[in-house]
């Protein structure tokens, strides 16, 4: 973790200097430690110049998963202490976990307004398998997660699935300027050359593009990395991205839906039986996304295009 935290901060400062004074160390011993990471790797993963510390293309890859892992600690850190914490406190309490999305803060929000004397806590994954396990093992109440067309998650036995949206379609991140933005709706054979970017920590989202791109006959270079490593490039025009049709909008992005919808996921509040939450949860649940829905320009008018789609979101 010492290691991974180092390679972020020269990473966000730019520099070896910068950096050694973030994490309260000399510059010398920084300088040594860098050295010792990449002869283990074997390869270099900063530029060294007089402008600073630039990631090489290894140093992307290797920062892209360390910051998951960085962010990951950081936040068991922190929901080990508001679980200590909540032991000592009265009153009922609802762990709530969720896979990453636009609605959550909302969401929540919207459950602290309905259940103001209910302590609240909120644990996010990338990934839905390690949310449905704590579920199943009780340390969560709930679960809102989603599962990537063609690749099916194994909900432990037991637990009961309430559909939000039976498919969600998934849209696709573009930079400003990429020729496709000026559309409305975007071809795949439009990004057949452009690199793409997925997070492969995410259940079933590598598989789930593999398989659309394969029955598109195309075959584009591919680069994985965390969310925030792919908001930055696909703003820089260097990839594009799959992302949520919820997806507010961006001075630097470009966010349009695929012709034919060929990426998709599934919605789901998962409970244990008779959970006295689920249905104010997933009343609220439905509320969030729909306020979502109605915030983001390309997903409403997607909506409001077919009498097939699910319209009824945007009801009054």
């Amino acid at each position: 973790m010492r290691h991974l935290r180092a390679l972020c901060a020269i990473a966000d400062t730019g520099s070896v200097r910068r950096a050694a004074r973030e994490l309260g160390v000399s510059q010398p011993a920084l300088t040594t430690q860098l050295r010792r990471i990449e002869q283990s790797l074997g390869a270099e993963l900063f530029h060294r110049g007089r402008d600073g510390c630039r990631p090489t293309l290894l140093g992307r890859t290797v920062l892209s998963r360390a910051r998951t892992v960085v962010d990951s600690m950081a936040v068991l850190v922190e929901e080990a202490r508001a679980e200590a914490a909540a032991l000592g406190r009265p009153g009922p309490r609802l762990r709530v976990g969720s896979t990453a999305s636009r609605i959550v803060g909302d969401w929540l929000r919207r459950l602290r307004g309905r259940m103001p004397e209910t302590d609240i806590t909120l644990q996010v994954d990338v990934s839905a398998t390690v949310l449905l396990r704590s579920l199943r093992a009780g340390r969560l109440d709930l679960a809102f997660v989603h599962e990537v067309e063609g690749s099916p998650l194994r909900v432990p036995d037991g637990l009961v699935q309430h559909t939000l949206l039976e498919r969600e379609p998934q849209f696709i991140s573009l930079a400003p300027d990429h020729p496709a933005a000026a559309r409305p709706v975007v071809d795949l054979a439009d990004l057949a050359h452009d690199r793409w970017m997925v997070d492969p920590s995410v259940d079933g989202e590598w598989d789930g593009v593999r398989r659309v791109l394969a029955a598109a006959g195309i075959d584009p270079p591919v680069l994985h990395g965390d969310y925030l490593t792919t908001a930055s490039l696909v703003a820089l025009g260097e990839a594009v991205a799959p992302c949520q049709p919820t997806s507010g909008p961006r001075d630097d992005m470009v966010i349009r839906p695929l012709r034919d919808d060929p990426l998709a996921v599934r919605l789901l509040l998962v409970t244990p039986p008779r959970c006295p939450a689920a249905g104010p949860a997933y009343e609220e649940l439905t509320a969030a996304y729909r306020a979502a829905a109605l915030r983001a320009g390309p997903y409403r008018e997607w909506l409001e295009g077919a009498p097939e789609r699910p319209g009824a979101l945007l009801g009054s």
